[in-house]
């Protein structure tokens, strides 16, 4: 079997995809030419769009940190896959733990386009030693501080490996709530946040 490659685009920038795919972080390129855009239109449901060979493995890779998108449709509106829902429960905002100590300024403003209320604020959390950990979503939940909410909607997930790391270096930085994270450049931020990520990663590969 030949090997699938997937990547991600986790930039706000790139001609080949629409601008609402961007800011939700849905576009994707498979074996370096097939293109993919994921769009997120409710609570629950995305339509996909490129060819359909590969939808199964873009779709588990987008729902890697968003399994509340269970129904994916074509752009013409068929249902390409479905998969059960898991359980959503509301969570007070100050007692998550984040797994993450900085904001993208750039980011922020881009999730600001997509994000109206409380509802829109779905993320994946991991219970570590009686807390609840946020593995993903830390910026729609800075939003959710800084509007003022008091709880948001999660759902129960595997953490990743290295969750116990990171939590301990957010807190050695007194980052031990969504409050604390420190709002930065997108310089600074991908200086600052995707070079310590970088170099923690190369010392489990070394």
């Amino acid at each position: 079997m030949n090997e699938i490659n997937i990547q991600r685009i986790d930039t706000y920038e790139d001609e080949r995809f629409d601008q609402e795919a961007l800011n939700q972080h849905g576009c994707f390129v498979v074996n370096g030419k097939f293109l993919y855009q994921i769009k997120i239109i409710s609570k629950d449901s995305a339509l996909i769009s490129g060819d359909e060979k590969y939808y199964n493995e873009v779709i588990n890779d987008f729902r890697f940190f968003a399994e509340h998108i269970i129904n994916f449709y074509s752009m013409d509106g068929k249902l390409i896959k479905k998969f059960d829902p898991p359980k959503i429960f509301t969570l007070k905002l100050d007692i998550i733990q984040p797994t993450q100590f900085y904001i993208d300024r750039k980011k922020l403003d881009e999730v600001k386009t997509f994000v109206k209320n409380k509802e829109d604020i779905i993320i994946p959390v991991a219970k570590y030693e009686d807390q609840y950990i946020s593995l993903d979503g830390h910026t729609r939940l800075y939003l959710a501080y800084k509007l003022g909410f008091s709880y948001v909607y999660a759902f129960i997930t595997k953490s990743f490996d290295g969750t116990d790391y990171f939590v301990k270096e957010s807190k050695k930085r007194r980052v031990k709530a969504i409050k604390d994270m420190i709002l930065l450049s997108h310089e600074d931020y991908r200086q600052k946040w995707d070079k310590f990520c970088d170099e923690y990663f190369s010392s489990l590969e070394n």
